[in-house]
């Protein structure tokens, strides 16, 4: 396979390539990054040595570029991961997350379509997100590639859009897409405004635990790398022909946590004292439960999480501890300053 990725210096996205570079059938992988506020170079330390890997700094919403982009590097499979993806930028303002899920979503679909009308076979693997599919009551089962979307709040309606458009370019052009839909990701790398790296820092550094209400929002937890390993699965089955184009796929870990419960682990593996805890006022529509079936995947792919919660969330908070000159690299400027407003 000759990849392309979008969003490769992302928390996913990086750890993505990393993996992808990691299988023989993989040719080459070509990231291609706009570098907003989270894409962050230093996720790919060690590849520039690798002939198999490209950086391009660019972005998806340039149609004309990214078509020559995919046609110079003879892309056949086109792995969408680039998105605005934090809950509470999207209510701060829901325009970027409009220009880069919904209209970059557009430009990377426009993009192949054309060049599929020229004759280049060229795939697609949209990533998306559990958050489409709204909130879940304390007893209702886990969502199903069956349950309709219902999205809660801008950054999940703007997935949601971005979903629809794959599956009517799918239907309406024949192009071959699968789309896949994830439950919340933690590890090494990812951005510090996400709640595991947040509290973590937060803890070290004895800051305050900003614990939205009553903490017990439940979210299911699945390792980057068993995400990733699912995303490369269906890499490997679309190119196979194996996919029924604009199918749907869903991943997660039987693995739901209250939100409160993940600060608590976070205090004791740290040192930290649960007086740093400081509940804050709920944010606007909080979506209560998350809980991702995936029994599609186990089926047909025999995939399944393989990185238990102990170990994962241990490892995690130990590499946050360790990797200090990451922390400080990525904490600058509007970063910096977005998380003081909002997080004091």
């Amino acid at each position: 396979m000759r990849i392309l990725a979008t969003g490769g210096c992302g928390f996913i996205g990086s750890h993505f390539v990393h993996q992808a570079l990691d299988r023989v059938d993989v040719e080459c992988v070509v990231n291609l990054d706009a570098l907003t506020y989270s894409g962050h170079l230093g996720n790919l330390e060690g590849l520039s040595e690798d002939e198999r890997y490209l950086f391009i700094h660019a972005s998806i919403n340039e149609k004309e570029g990214f078509q020559e982009i995919l046609s110079e590097h003879e892309i056949d499979l086109v792995v969408h991961l680039a998105a605005e993806s934090h809950v509470d930028r999207s209510i701060d303002s829901v325009e970027p997350f409009v220009k880069t899920n919904v209209d970059g979503t557009r430009s990377v679909l426009e993009a192949i379509h054309n060049l599929r009308k020229k004759g280049t076979d060229i795939r697609l693997v949209h990533v998306s997100t559990d958050e489409v599919y709204g909130s879940l009551g304390p007893n209702d089962p886990p969502f199903t590639e069956a349950t309709s979307l219902d999205p809660r709040n801008p950054y999940a309606s703007t997935k949601a859009a971005s979903d629809l458009l794959v599956r009517a370019f799918s239907h309406t052009h024949n192009l071959p897409a699968v789309i896949t839909r994830c439950s919340n990701n933690y590890g090494p790398n990812q951005f510090p405004e996400k709640l595991i790296p947040l509290m973590t820092l937060n803890a070290l550094e004895g800051k305050s635990l900003p614990v939205y209400g009553d903490g017990m929002q439940i979210r299911d937890w699945i390792h980057v790398s068993d995400h990733v390993d699912g995303i490369l699965t269906l890499c490997e089955a679309i190119m196979d022909d194996n996919i029924e184009f604009g199918e749907v796929f869903n991943m997660g870990a039987d693995n739901e946590i209250p939100n409160i419960e993940i600060v608590h682990k976070i205090i004791e593996l740290t040192g930290a004292s649960k007086e740093q805890i400081e509940h804050v006022r709920d944010r606007p529509g909080h979506d209560r439960r998350y809980a991702m079936g995936f029994e599609k995947m186990a089926h047909r792919f025999s995939w399944s999480p393989k990185t238990a919660w102990k170990h994962g969330i241990e490892e995690t908070v130990s590499w946050y501890q360790e990797r200090t000159d990451w922390v400080d690299s990525v904490r600058t400027g509007a970063y910096r300053e977005w998380i003081d407003t909002h997080y004091r």
